[in-house]
């Protein structure tokens, strides 16, 4: 019987109970498997494990490590958004992207995201609900909104640096000035220090 990504990242932690393991580990444990099996790699090993944990399969500590814990399994408490919800969030923001304003009018999917993650203790509620494209959705990931804001101009700097533009490198310096003034997102450190 081949196994399933699921299944093999379940069979990982099982036969490791009670152990932080750093994603990667797992990953690296399950693309030979998978390999072994499927004669190809996995694709987003890591958003599986991710899922699972959504799934409340396994503990997540935030810092890229997992554990299976056989008496924490919590079958479905990281519910979505209801059907109902969902459309009010898009009907209230528009059916548009909040970051880039893209929507289905332009043949863009979008998703109703939880602002502030539910693996970090956020809500199912209207006010804890954003819209954003298939593509900002992805890149915010698991991280709240500032986290991806400051990943966001990350990225932006160093463009900026490969091409040698002043002014995009100052501005994002002083939106990494900004964070620090209020001691936002410190354990993302900013790439021009």
């Amino acid at each position: 019987m081949e196994m399933t990504i699921h299944g093999l990242i379940m069979k990982f932690f099982r036969n490791h109970p009670n152990q932080w393991v750093k994603a990667a580990t797992v990953g690296d444990w399950v693309r030979e498997q998978y390999f072994n099996t499927h004669g190809k790699h996995p694709a987003n090993v890591g958003v599986n494990v991710n899922m699972l944990h959504h799934k409340g399969k396994l503990i997540s500590n935030n810092n890229g490590y997992y554990k299976y814990d056989p008496d924490f399994e919590r079958e479905g408490e990281f519910n979505d958004f209801s059907e109902a919800d969902r459309q009010a969030i898009f009907r209230r923001d528009g059916y548009k992207c909040v970051l880039c304003g893209l929507g289905e009018q332009q043949g863009v999917k979008i998703d109703a995201d939880h602002i502030k993650p539910r693996s970090k203790g956020g809500s199912n509620t209207l006010e804890n609900g954003q819209t954003l494209c298939r593509k900002h959705n992805t890149r915010k990931k698991d991280y709240s909104q500032t986290e991806a804001g400051k990943r966001f101009f990350m990225n932006i700097y160093k463009a900026a640096v490969e091409i040698d533009d002043t002014e995009m490198i100052a501005f994002c310096k002083s939106v990494f000035d900004v964070y620090e003034k209020y001691n936002v997102d410190r354990h993302i450190r900013r790439p021009d220090h």
